[in-house]
């Protein structure tokens, strides 16, 4: 993981226009660069009562949804449900065979927060038009 790398604060659509750069182990979104994702939006699908170490969950941010992959027992010590208003950060993987995921590094329950969601938004809208808009 390349730390100098920036972490775009994005949409989860957003994602499918993400290229992978091989020799810098990357992937660029408008010629910028990164590894890490930072994503804000509500779980719509989160595991049973058992919390497999292997949990997928399913982040939506009400313009698309992304799959987020929690491989760390750390991530186990909340129980993560559908309908929580959640901040991710991860990186962004895409692989020959699985689907395009988020892994997981930090995740966040938002859920105290009741305009989190709708700041989230309005926060990538205007990043995007202060740094990397025209």
């Amino acid at each position: 993981m390349d730390y100098i790398l920036v972490v775009l604060k994005m949409l989860c659509a957003q994602l499918k226009d993400a290229t992978k750069m091989v020799p810098q182990n990357a992937m660029t979104l408008d010629g910028i660069l990164f590894q890490r994702t930072w994503f804000q939006g509500v779980l719509v699908l989160a595991p049973n009562e058992n919390n497999s170490v292997e949990a997928l969950l399913l982040l939506d941010d009400r313009i698309s949804v992304v799959k987020l992959s929690l491989n760390s027992a750390d991530f186990h010590l909340c129980p993560w449900k559908t309908g929580m208003c959640v901040m991710v950060i991860g990186g962004y993987s895409v692989g020959a065979v699985q689907p395009r995921m988020i892994k997981v590094h930090k995740i966040v329950d938002l859920s105290a927060i009741s305009d989190g969601e709708a700041m989230s938004y309005r926060e990538v809208m205007e990043a995007y038009k202060l740094f990397y808009g025209p």
